[in-house]
């Protein structure tokens, strides 16, 4: 059974409406703190974002049992870990000793023989892993849209955005991929998950798997000290070492085929499948290595695993000089003038250019009615196709065409607004950095899933972090008139 949030009006409990926020703090959470405050304390958005988390958390559970954790405390715990861009295991640390926090969590007492509520590690993440990108999405376009409501200078004003677009890298937490390493890999979790089947079954014939693993790995540091390393400039003392190399691999191959064959007890069936999998990639990069360094092919792209924990992972070469080359996936987002991220889309192979016409789409059913008054992207995304997209809802276009331009184009290009708001494109780059900030530099989540909920998770964060801004902005404003006033 689980409920929205019920604080205790109790001595000692601070209600959530009169915390006192720092005005002048550089640290991130006091105006995500603030934010939250906000949504806590605003009905309409209080209502449109409670029936959200109840629509996915609490949908056809029954509304008997053991009481579970606030949605208002999954909300703030989630919003934290995004915040500040740490780990489970400071969030826990945080959520029960850090005071603010806990006074927006509403299980802040100042000591009167209360028992105070405490955050177990493993519940904090079963409850946040509760909440999936589609909620994030339009939790996302509720604070945006109150924000916008928020800002405009006049209540029957109709507000005009100015939008920016660009897209980035989001690394996912691997390491830098060669084919020998990825082997090495692919054999070391093989042989880990065969001490275990080997270990519960009692299977003969493993009495050595230490002095195995010892081996490949000792013939994996050969190679690649040869191969990447410059280790020798004799071509065949190369070709040689990674035949050695292979061989090892290939005779562990043919023990664990026997291993992952024979007949295991119902408990040991998923471990079984767990290596089959890493078997696979045995076979896999053995044959890639075979071809790309023995018989000297070029493997084709679509053939190429960059980690055997995150399959997911694209080789991203955005033409920068340094880093010349991410590993992840690339994250589209779009920004206002008052900085919110309006739209974002974690790209799967995809490229920029691909991504105009479905943005535009989406705009327009977020937001209907309300006038774009410029939308700017940088060259990758530009095409004459693109170009008409846009221009459909859209006063002025920028898109900067790449090559040689017509006369049309080059009067087009050479105008004041459009060099004006072209200048001013550069402004993503800094949302980009703020954005990376709340975690979206690398994700530690594991899973393709985890990653898109990583994504929502730190826009969220950053919208609200931008809205708590603004709020202590108009504090801080009321605060410098009393003083006038006073004087």
């Amino acid at each position: 059974m689980r409920q929205r949030f019920e604080q205790q009006q109790t001595i000692g409990v601070t209600a959530i409406s009169d915390i006192q926020f720092p005005l002048r703090s550089r640290d991130e959470l006091p105006p995500v703190l603030k934010a939250l405050q906000h949504i806590f304390i605003t009905p309409v958005l209080n209502n449109g974002v409670f029936e959200l988390l109840e629509r996915k958390i609490c949908k056809d559970k029954k509304q008997t049992g053991r009481k579970g954790m606030d949605l208002w405390h999954i909300l703030v715990l989630a919003v934290v870990r995004h915040a500040l861009g740490t780990n489970w295991d400071r969030l826990e640390h945080i959520a029960n000793f850090d005071v603010l926090v806990r006074q927006a969590l509403g299980v802040h007492v100042v000591k009167f023989g209360i028992d105070e509520i405490e955050f177990s590690h493993q519940a904090i993440i079963d409850n946040v892993s509760l909440i999936d990108e589609a909620m994030l999405q339009e939790i996302n376009h509720l604070v945006v849209l109150h924000g916008h409501n928020l800002l405009k200078k006049k209540e029957e004003e109709a507000l005009a955005l100015t939008l920016k677009t660009d897209s980035y890298a989001v690394e996912t937490n691997v390491h830098f991929p060669t084919d020998l390493n990825l082997l090495w890999d692919s054999a070391r979790k093989s042989l880990d998950i065969a001490e275990r089947i080997v270990k519960e079954n009692n299977v003969p014939g493993w009495r050595k798997i230490k002095f195995i693993k010892r081996e490949v790995k000792s013939s994996f540091r050969k190679a690649s000290q040869i191969v990447f390393r410059g280790g020798s400039k004799d071509p065949e003392k190369k070709k040689q070492a990674v035949k050695d190399y292979l061989q090892y691999a290939r005779n562990l191959e043919l023990r664990l085929e026997l291993l992952a064959a024979r007949p295991v007890p119902a408990s040991s069936l998923l471990i079984q499948t767990g290596l089959k999998h890493y078997m696979g990639y045995i076979s896999k990069f053995i044959n890639q290595i075979d071809r790309r360094l023995l018989k000297g092919e070029e493997i084709p792209a679509s053939e190429k695993v960059f980690s055997i924990f995150e399959p997911h992972t694209e080789w991203i070469a955005k033409g920068k000089l340094h880093p010349n080359v991410e590993l992840g996936k690339l994250l589209l987002i779009t920004t206002d003038q008052f900085q919110f991220i309006v739209d974002y889309k974690l790209m799967e192979y995809e490229k920029d250019a691909a991504q105009v016409k479905p943005l535009c789409e989406r705009l327009r059913s977020k937001f209907k009615g309300v006038k774009i008054s410029s939308h700017s992207f940088d060259k990758s995304f530009q095409s004459k196709d693109n170009y008409e997209a846009v221009q459909a809802n859209t006063a002025q276009v920028i898109m900067p065409k790449r090559g040689k331009k017509n006369q049309e184009e080059q009067q087009r290009e050479s105008d004041k607004t459009f060099k004006k708001l072209r200048n001013q494109h550069s402004a993503v780059e800094s949302n980009i950095n703020m954005l990376e900030h709340h975690g979206l530099d690398r994700c530690p989540d594991k899973g393709l899933q985890s990653l898109k909920d990583y994504v929502g998770f730190s826009v969220l964060a950053y919208n609200l972090h931008i809205l708590g801004n603004h709020l202590i902005a108009r504090e801080r404003e009321k605060q410098r008139r009393a003083l006038r006033q006073a004087a």
